[in-house]
């Protein structure tokens, strides 16, 4: 339990460290050039994953609604992840799955913080640098914050042939979507559930 704690907290502390640069030193949309293939873009994620909305899906609910919904859901979601990890590290189940439900967990916290906290600690980024713990109040309410992304890949970018159906001829930017540190803890997570799942779930011999 010592070393997952340890684990979860410095994966909590690189995505959070970043996130509160990023805030308090880029305007929305800037854009800093790394590489030609690599970017940090600042952009802001009041959704789901790739920037979708509850409301898109559930189109009768309101944005504000929608919001609060979706944030209620994932820290019901992160006690479900919580528990499960603390049940695996108690019954000794096998460390791949230990391993996986840490970065799980440690991702899906990170952006449940933004989301909690966020609109309260900070104001926004519309054309300024967000302040941290403005004197005259945050952006938003609690559990109205916006996940702070800024990892940006766009390794390839040009038409597509005309032959590929439905997208020949459009542009295309490959990898598109902006993504952070907490997103890479997930992905590593569900990687690692996905290609080891027999050693995450190993079956008893009778």
């Amino acid at each position: 339990m010592k070393k997952a704690s340890i684990l979860i907290i410095i994966i909590l502390l690189i995505d959070q460290i970043s996130k509160i640069y990023i805030k308090t030193h880029f305007q929305l949309h800037e854009s800093e050039t790394v590489f030609s293939w690599f970017k940090i873009y600042f952009v802001e994620n009041d959704g789901m994953a790739w920037g979708t909305k509850l409301s898109d899906i559930l189109p009768f609910i309101g944005d504000r609604t929608a919001k609060l919904c979706l944030t209620t859901f994932r820290i019901f979601a992160i006690l479900g992840i919580g528990y499960w990890l603390v049940n695996a590290i108690k019954k000794k189940h096998s460390k791949t799955l230990i391993f996986a439900l840490i970065f799980i967990f440690s991702g899906a916290l990170g952006n449940i913080i933004d989301s909690v906290f966020y609109g309260v600690i900070f104001n926004d980024s519309f054309g300024q640098v967000a302040t941290f713990l403005p004197i005259d109040g945050g952006y938003d309410k609690a559990l109205f914050g916006n996940v702070v992304d800024m990892l940006y890949f766009p390794m390839w970018q040009g038409n597509l042939p005309e032959w590929i159906p439905y997208l020949g001829g459009e542009n295309f930017i490959f990898f598109e979507p902006v993504f952070n540190i907490a997103d890479v803890a997930i992905a590593i997570g569900f990687g690692i559930l996905l290609f080891f799942n027999n050693k995450a779930f190993p079956k008893k011999i009778l």
